[in-house]
Formats: structure tokens, sequence, C-alpha cells
């Protein structure tokens, strides 16, 4: 009878290694499974090099985000098609998750608990594919990562390091704590930006409706009396007659250029131009700069607590700073790494992170403590962002409410000026 050397969880969620007998894996499997433990790995005793080819695979299949083959190529299809979950509501689930194993529950229970209180339907049917993958011998990380728009590469690897380390519990509460960090900095950065977009679309859809049904008829007026009108009016009237004559031309320019804008962006040259244009603007560029720090900072520091190696790290960290241009600096610093520099160097001749980054993570090096000041950048840069918001949101409230005032001031003169003049006649 073959034996099966193993690593598994306890339900305390201890790590445990030993051998067991059986006919197959699976058999081996079930066997751990009555005595409540979950395997994390297993392999033949007398066939190693397979164990370690199948790690390789594993550690590849992960990091470049190709999914297992039980129900392989169709399932991914099929969930491209699926809602995502939003930020906090996988912080919250991957919270209550840890809870659950920290508790002492059994992984496959603390599921079926999760299943019967989850309100989200999509995320219910997900979990209960992840709960039969993982009773039928498949380990939680192998699980979640057939699900790409519920479980990130940077998400499922964390897990994977968390079942290796026996530490799970200790690893999703890492996994949550960073993603309502991100849920809350996202937050922030829209919140800045959304408020004075919203009183630039106000503002423009009263211009709108002055300059399509209001003024249209009052300079119908003036035109009938037949005096000679202001200056000012004069151009009104012939701003009046071209939005009133080719509006739909001026709308439909507006969609062809979002979406040539949109595949433009689409491709990898105009998304790391474009990209790169954020970070040089004038007024938002420092906010999207810092945002894009502060989540490479946090995203590289939970990894490395997690016990992924810095070279996996940064390759994860390069898919999830949302910048092409920070990726492509990452990138370059992943290649420097590789040919034997340190990580600081390469930040700090990269154009994107301030020197003050570079330098901390060069103490981070030298003194052994790098995921400490990785969290030091993170809150920093946090900080900075929230002042940054308050300055960009007092600055540009007055600015867009003179702009306002001086459009719809000139219109309502424009209008008033002849109608005193012919008042007064």
């Amino acid at each position: 009878m073959p034996i099966f050397e193993y690593k598994a969880l306890t339900s305390s969620g201890k790590t445990k290694k030993g051998i067991v007998d059986a006919n197959t894996a699976r058999d081996a499997r079930s066997k751990l499974r009555s005595d409540h433990m979950h395997v994390t790995e297993m392999w033949e005793v007398a066939d190693k090099k397979s164990r370690k080819d199948q790690s390789v695979s594993k550690k590849t299949r992960s990091l470049t985000a190709k999914k297992g083959k039980p129900g392989g190529l169709l399932s991914m299809e099929i969930e491209l098609f699926r809602p995502k979950i939003s930020t906090r509501d996988l912080a919250t689930f991957t919270r209550q998750f840890s809870t659950l194993l920290r508790s002492g529950i059994q992984l496959t229970d603390a599921l079926n608990a999760l299943v019967e209180q989850c309100v989200d339907p999509h995320l219910e049917r997900v979990l209960r594919n992840v709960k039969e993958e993982i009773t039928s011998g498949n380990n939680l990380a192998e699980a979640m990562a057939k699900h790409p728009r519920f479980f990130s590469d940077l998400y499922v690897n964390m897990v994977r390091a968390g079942e290796a380390s026996g530490h799970l519990d200790v690893v999703l509460t890492r996994i949550a704590d960073y993603l309502q960090k991100q849920a809350s900095l996202k937050g922030k950065v829209l919140a800045a930006i959304t408020y004075p977009a919203i009183m630039v679309i106000v503002g423009l859809a009263v211009v709108i409706f002055l300059m399509s049904y209001v003024v249209p008829r009052i300079t119908q007026i003036l035109k009938d009396r037949g005096q000679p009108l202001p200056f000012i009016t004069e151009v009104l009237m012939t701003a009046s007659d071209f939005t009133k004559a080719y509006w739909i031309y001026v709308l439909l320019a507006m969609v062809i250029g979002g979406f040539f804008l949109k595949s433009l962006i689409g491709t990898d040259a105009g998304r790391l131009k474009f990209d790169s244009m954020l970070l040089r603007l004038p007024i938002f560029g420092t906010l999207f700069s810092k945002q894009a720090i502060s989540r490479f900072a946090l995203t590289f520091s939970t990894l490395l607590k997690s016990g992924l190696p810095a070279l996996d790290s940064l390759k994860i960290v390069a898919l999830v700073v949302n910048n092409a241009k920070l990726t492509q600096v990452i990138n370059n610093i992943h290649a420097r790494i590789i040919e034997g520099a340190d990580i600081a160097t390469p930040i700090r001749k990269s154009k994107v992170f301030p020197p003050m980054v570079g330098y901390m993570v060069s103490v981070g090096e030298q003194s052994g403590q790098l995921e400490e000041i990785l969290d030091r950048i993170a809150e920093s840069y946090e900080e900075e962002l929230d002042l940054t918001i308050q300055r960009l949101t007092s600055m540009i409230e007055p600015i867009i409410i003179i702009l306002l005032a001086v459009v719809v001031g000139f219109i309502i003169a424009a209008v008033l000026l002849p109608l005193l003049d012919f008042s007064t006649m």
C-alpha cells in the first residue's frame, strides 16, 4: 500500500506533518479529514521529485493567474461575466472567516457558517463552490484561485502562504486589514474627485438649459424689436444658435472621443502614457501619486509579513498598484534585484518614488525591518493624502463657484443689458 507524507492544519489551526497509508491520495485525504485535519500538501514518499514539481507548478500557476483543471477554461469564461464583490464586502467576509478559524472551528464548518449568513447570492455561490473543492481534496488557495473575479492573485497567494505556515487565521486578518485600508484609500480619492465633478456637471447642465431654452426665447424678442444689441448679447446669441443647431454633433463628437480614449487606454503604450500623465497633472497629480505610493508600500508590506519572498511579492504588487507607470517601475526593480541589486537602489533612481521612500527602504533592508518601514511609509503617505484632499477640496470649491458665477453672470448680463436699454427708451 502506498505511503503518503502530508502537511495539514488541525482544527486549532496548527500545522501538523506526518505519514498515512492509503490506496490513493484521495483516500489519504479522506482519512485525514475524518481526523478533523485540513490537508495543505500531500505527496507519495517515494515521489519527492513530483512533490517539488507540483509545488513549482502551483506557484507559477498562481503568479500567472492560470487556474486549476476542474471546470478549467469554461468556469473561467463564465466567471468573467459574473459581478465582482466590493472591496469592503470582501474585507468583511475575510474578517468573519478569520474570526471563525481563530475560534477553533474547522475550515469546512467555517465556510458552511459563512454560506448560511451570506446575503450576496454571487458570493454565496462562490463559497459553496470553494467548499465543494475543499471537500474533493483541493486546498483553500486552489479553490479560491478558480474565482479570480472575487479572489485576486494577492488574496490567493497570501492564503497559500497562510496555509503553508499554519497561521491561516492570522493571514486572513492581515488580508482583511489590507482590504479595509484599500477601500478607505479609494473612497478618499473618489470623494475628492466626486464633489468637484458634481458641481461642474450641475453647472454645465444649468448653462446648457439656459443656452438651449431660455436664451433663444429672450433673444428672439430682442431681434423682433429691431434695435442694435450690445456686443456681449451678440456673442451670446451666436453661441446659443450654435448650441441649438449643432448640439447633436457636439454630443456625438464627445461620445466618439470617449470611445477613442478608451480604446487608446486599452493598449499597453496608451495606458502607460495616460497613467504617466495622471501623475503629472497640476492639481490631481499629487493626489494620484500619493495614493499609488501608499498602495505600493501597504501591499508590499502585507505580502512580506505573510511569508512571501520579496521577488514574488513584487510581481504581485506590480499587478495591483493600478498604475501602468508605477507597474513599469516595479518590474524594473524586480529585474534589478535579480541582477543582484538591493530593493532601495532602483527605487531611489526611479523618478516616480520620492527620495525619502528610497532612503527609508534602505534603512529597512539594513536593519531587517523592511515590513515595519513599509508600514510607516504607507501610513505617512495616507496622512499626506488626507491633507492633500482637504487642501484640494478647500481650493477647488471656490474656483469652481467663481467660474460658474462668471459664466452664468455673463449670460444674465447679456440678456439684461438690452432689456434695460429698451426699458429706458
